[in-house]
């Protein structure tokens, strides 16, 4: 069974500390068998502080690092230091414990301790967007990111903050077994089931008036739709609304255009079709809406890198493991 271990640091966020045996505890295979052990830890097994008004026990050292598959660190109050480009002895230490190919990641500003330990030197690596700026002129080895949610970058995984640890964690599940999989844990968690990582960070604009008309149902209906063209006119005829008022209320509820959420909706789509089905690649570009094999191959290289056929090999080849 794949082992996640979360180390506890002193000053440990509560809710983000809970995030991975959320997320990976509630994983199960279609019969019903759990589908990673999720272990605590604290550097020396000791009880750890947390940055509320109590503090936990936790039933491990940092020897159990040696056994973790993936290591989750969470987010942590800043002692008198603040966050900083070293780490504690007893920290290092720990970290040198990890297995050659153990996973490693940080949610929010616990990508400081990744940093300082080396391990995101010459990556692409996000924080807390608060932050970024500093993390930058801190470590410049580091190609910061502050406008996503998360970055996979193989065996070292970066979360932005609170609902990016979630959308990371569920990711990796995603990749480790598949959508059904994950959506099945979204669920169970209530949360989103899936966020693309690239998806912005934090997006500042003026919520719509409370007695204003929503576009909500009208992208409820759309997502019904995938498989035609959907006009930005129809889109607005279908939500009693001007073009020009439905693009502009659907700015502001959204935070994009119309036309980049359903090309995003679209490849989400696509990913899931290749994902579960043996549908011709032609097939799958029909039924997102893409219409010929050519146009999804365009979409999916631009989000994902890599062509229909190849995200299908690759994502089996990650399940089947």
């Amino acid at each position: 069974m794949h082992r996640v271990v979360v180390l506890a640091l002193e000053g440990v966020y509560p809710f983000e500390l809970s995030i991975p045996v959320r997320i990976f505890g509630t994983a199960e295979a279609p019969d019903g068998n759990p589908l990673y052990e999720v272990v605590t830890c604290s550097l020396d097994g000791g009880p750890v502080t947390t940055s509320a008004d109590f503090t936990i026990t936790v039933p491990h050292g940092a020897e159990v690092l040696r056994t973790a598959d993936t290591v989750v660190i969470p987010p942590f109050a800043c002692g008198p230091d603040g966050l900083r480009d070293w780490l504690p002895d007893d920290l290092a230490a720990a970290l040198a414990l990890l297995p050659p190919q153990a996973r490693i990641v940080s949610i929010c500003t616990a990508s400081y301790v990744l940093a300082a330990a080396g391990l995101l030197d010459g990556r692409r690596a996000t924080t807390h967007w608060t932050e970024a700026e500093h993390f930058q002129r801190t470590f410049p080895q580091i190609e910061v990111d502050a406008d996503v949610l998360f970055v996979d970058d193989g065996l070292v995984l970066t979360a932005a903050g609170v609902g990016a640890g979630v959308d990371l964690c569920l990711h990796l599940v995603r990749r480790d077994h598949g959508s059904e999989v994950a959506n099945r844990v979204a669920r169970l968690c209530v949360v989103p089931p899936w966020r693309e990582g690239g998806q912005a960070q934090y997006i500042e604009r003026p919520l719509p008036e409370a007695a204003a008309a929503s576009t909500a149902a009208t992208r409820v209906w759309a997502l019904e739709q995938l498989h035609r063209p959907l006009p930005l006119a129809e889109l607005a005829g279908h939500a009693r609304m001007s073009v020009r008022t439905f693009c502009r209320r659907f700015g502001e509820e959204v935070g994009m255009p119309p036309g980049q959420w359903l090309t995003q909706r679209r490849v989400d789509r696509a990913r899931r079709l290749l994902e579960t089905t043996d549908l011709p690649v032609d097939q799958v570009a029909a039924e997102a809406g893409f219409g010929t094999a050519v146009s999804l191959r365009q979409h999916l290289t631009g989000t994902v890198g890599v062509s229909p056929s190849a995200y299908r090999t690759a994502f089996r080849t990650r399940t089947a493991v």
